[in-house]
């Protein structure tokens, strides 16, 4: 199996990602990764989404997802021809002892420290998975009290936008 990132142009409707998601577990595909937001155009969203399948189910599903009457636009992001990225929210402990090395790693990730408590730091970093992942693990020294993860976000690199396409016929 191999990971791949759909990057869906969909119509801002009630219901559609209930239906999105329902195309991925009535195959069986775990979703490893959601998120849904506007874009430049009112009225479209963009829907990306990280599956972990085998090609041809996924062209089965990616058909399946073209016959809603609310998707406009469905592509493939492959990793060298896009941006993809995270944010992540860690609340991380840190006491006197501790915070000055804590924000020394924050530092070293150029991620930022977004609350201060004086028994912990929530701190937040942007990038993608490798980042994210070791970020992650310089902090589990300290102890890693609680964690809000984004879904990835992702965009085609260079001049071209697949809201463009769209807008033009």
């Amino acid at each position: 199996m191999s990971k791949h990132v759909l990057s869906l142009l969909v119509e801002d409707k009630p219901g559609l990602l209930t239906r999105v998601a329902g195309l991925f577990a009535r195959r069986g595909f775990n979703i490893d990764s959601l998120a849904v937001g506007v874009t430049e155009v009112p009225g479209l969203s963009r829907i990306t989404v990280v599956v972990d399948v085998e090609e041809l189910p996924l062209e089965q599903v990616t058909k399946q997802l073209n016959k809603l009457v609310n998707v406009i636009k469905i592509v493939e992001l492959d990793y060298a021809t896009s941006v993809q990225r995270e944010h992540v929210l860690v609340k991380v402990r840190a006491d006197n002892q501790t915070r000055s090395n804590v924000i020394e790693v924050v530092n070293l990730f150029r991620a930022s420290v977004v609350d201060y408590a004086t028994d912990a730091l929530v701190v937040e970093v942007t990038g993608d998975r490798g980042k994210v992942d070791a970020f992650l693990k310089a902090l589990e020294p300290f102890g890693i009290k609680e964690l809000a993860q984004s879904g990835m976000v992702a965009i085609g690199r260079g001049g071209k936008s697949i809201t463009e396409r769209v807008l033009r016929g």
